[in-house]
C-alpha cells in the first residue's frame, strides 16, 4: 500500500531524507532531470531554507522506498504568472503504468493554493499526462541564459 508525506516549511525532513529525494529526483527523471544541485535548491527553495516563498515536497512510499517525488514553489505572484510552479515530479521506473504519477499529481494540485505552472519537454511523454489533467500550453517559453564571466 501506498502512502504520501507532505514536507514543507513546518514539516521537514531529515538531512537523510532530504538527500533521498535530491537523489530519488536526480536518478528517476532521467533525461527531463537537472543536476542535484538544481534539485536541491528547489527542494529548498520549498522548505524555505533559503529566502523564498515555499511551497512543499509531496513523496510516495511503498514499504519504506520512495516511490515518486513532486516539488512545488510558490511565486509569490497571482494572476499575469501562476501562484505555483511545478518543479519536479517523477515516479520510480519499476512504478510507472500503475496510475501514481496521476495520483502524485491529483493531490499536488489539492495542496497548492492557486493556479499552478510547469514545464514540460514537447516529447515528454508526462505531456500527455498533464494536458489530461487539464494543463495547457499557452505559450513557449524563452530563456536568456547570462554567462558568468
Amino acid at each position: 500500500m501506498s502512502q504520501t508525506k507532505v514536507y514543507n516549511a513546518t514539516v521537514k525532513p531529515n538531512s537523510q531524507e532530504k538527500q533521498d529525494l535530491v537523489d530519488f529526483l536526480f536518478q528517476h527523471l532521467e533525461e527531463y532531470g537537472d543536476p542535484k544541485t538544481d534539485i536541491e535548491k528547489a527542494i529548498n527553495y520549498a522548505l524555505k531554507e533559503t529566502p523564498s516563498f515555499g511551497g512543499f515536497v509531496l513523496a510516495s512510499f511503498q514499504e519504506n522506498e520512495i516511490t515518486g517525488v513532486v516539488v512545488v514553489n510558490q511565486t509569490g505572484m497571482d494572476g499575469y504568472i501562476p501562484e505555483n510552479i511545478l518543479v519536479y515530479i517523477a515516479t520510480h521506473r519499476e512504478h510507472r503504468g500503475k496510475g501514481l504519477g496521476k495520483k502524485l499529481m491529483k493531490e499536488a494540485l489539492e495542496l497548492a493554493n492557486g493556479d499552478v505552472a510547469l514545464h514540460v519537454e514537447p516529447e515528454n511523454p508526462a505531456r500527455f499526462l498533464y494536458e489530461k489533467i487539464g494543463f495547457s500550453s499557452k505559450y513557449v517559453e524563452m530563456r536568456l541564459h547570462r554567462s558568468v564571466n
